[in-house]
């Protein structure tokens, strides 16, 4: 998820460098900046969403330091990943412009109970920090390593599915609700008799359901269908995709389907969501999904908060759910084996805490075995 300061080395020298800072919002964006030829940091408010703006601002700035120092500067420019996605960067990247995108979470703040925040104060703080992080302070900030717009785009179909799953669930908790609210607690609106049964339903007290009600029952099932039927047009997509993937020798979707326990969503999420890059250690594929330990020690006090839940929180979920799955239909596996050990016949949180040190194991295994290709003996697989 992030990259070191090193490809921003031979432009730390800030003698040579304009260096851009912009805080985006929905109103307007301002733009903090600190240029070769001039002492303060310079501040600019630009319409919300006009990446052209942004040019033509670098373009006047350069012309001035080029005017001024008779030198090219290189440009240099952040701002904190959000709504605004990843376009800017790319407009920004294919300028010319050294673009980079960061963590708004970390990024350092005043730790006062009080503290002033304002878009001011915000955007000379990133420019401070993108600064010191060109310099080859890789600790003051992280960056994010931007997805390409194919790798953006292959995300989109299992992300549109979980979408389409909450909104099922929502319609039919609104379904029962009504039906609750009259005395009926047998309806059930994803049963393919559904329309069939509303008209026969009797209230609690023996009424037939009231007319008024009926009809936004019913405006309340067409929205279920249009959600069941994109929904099974997504899930007939994905299952196209896994089925060409499984068939291929190279793929990393493929390979994940082979693995006994894991299905076409729970392998298309962490084929398109983690494996899609490349990883430098085991260190950095648990810290990418949120799955490393977050230790608080100070003085005498030592004690551990769990994991840090600040990566990948689709991929952090489908691997917790494939724990359970693992466990089960891994039994004879060394993972499953540790689990049973050091769980036994604890129950509650105990299991809690120990799944979620499996799902780091199992996603360190799987990284490996879809880098390398190996698997351990013990693991079975679907022919």
């Amino acid at each position: 998820m992030f990259h070191s300061p090193s490809a921003d080395a031979s432009f730390s020298d800030s003698t040579h460098t304009i260096f851009l800072a912009l805080e985006l919002s929905r109103r307007s964006w301002l733009v903090a900046l600190h240029a070769p030829d001039a002492a303060k940091i310079e501040l600019h408010r630009l319409p919300a969403g006009d990446g052209q703006a942004v040019l033509d601002l670098l373009a006047r700035i350069q012309t001035r330091v080029e005017r001024r120092t008779s030198a090219s500067p290189h440009v240099s420019c952040c701002y904190k990943a959000g709504r605004d996605g990843f376009w800017l960067h790319r407009l920004l990247e294919a300028h010319g412009v050294s673009s980079h995108v960061m963590d708004p979470s970390s990024l350092q703040v005043d730790r006062r109970a009080r503290r002033a925040k304002t878009d001011r104060l915000d955007a000379q703080a990133l420019l401070r920090a993108l600064m010191a992080w060109s310099r080859g302070e890789p600790k003051v900030c992280s960056m994010v390593r931007p997805p390409s717009p194919d790798e953006e785009d292959a995300r989109r179909p299992s992300r549109e599915r979980a979408t389409l799953l909450q909104e099922r669930i929502r319609l039919v908790n609104r379904i029962q609700g009504l039906c609750a609210t009259q005395g009926i607690a047998d309806y059930e609106p994803l049963r393919p008799d559904r329309r069939r049964r509303l008209p026969q339903l009797i209230t609690g007290d023996g009424r037939p359901l009231p007319p008024r009600l009926s009809e936004e029952i019913a405006h309340q099932l067409d929205w279920l269908e249009l959600v069941l039927r994109q929904l099974a047009e997504v899930e007939t997509r994905r299952d196209a995709e896994a089925a060409a993937a499984k068939a291929a020798t190279s793929s990393k979707l493929g390979a994940l389907l082979h693995v006994k326990s894991i299905g076409p969503e729970l392998a298309t999420v962490l084929a398109k969501e983690v494996f899609y890059r490349c990883f430098a250690s085991r260190r950095h594929v648990a810290s990418y999904v949120g799955l490393t330990p977050s230790p608080f020690a100070s003085g005498r006090r030592s004690r551990e908060q769990g994991i840090t839940k600040a990566g990948n929180a689709r991929a952090r979920k489908a691997l917790i759910e494939l724990a359970w799955l693992w466990v089960r239909n891994q039994p004879d596996s060394a993972l499953a084996g540790w689990f049973r050990s050091r769980v036994g016949s604890a129950t509650g949180r105990v299991r809690r805490i120990a799944i979620v040190a499996l799902a780091r194991k199992l996603l360190i295994l799987l990284w490996r075995y879809v880098e390398t290709g190996a698997l351990p003996a013990d693991v079975v697989v679907k022919p």
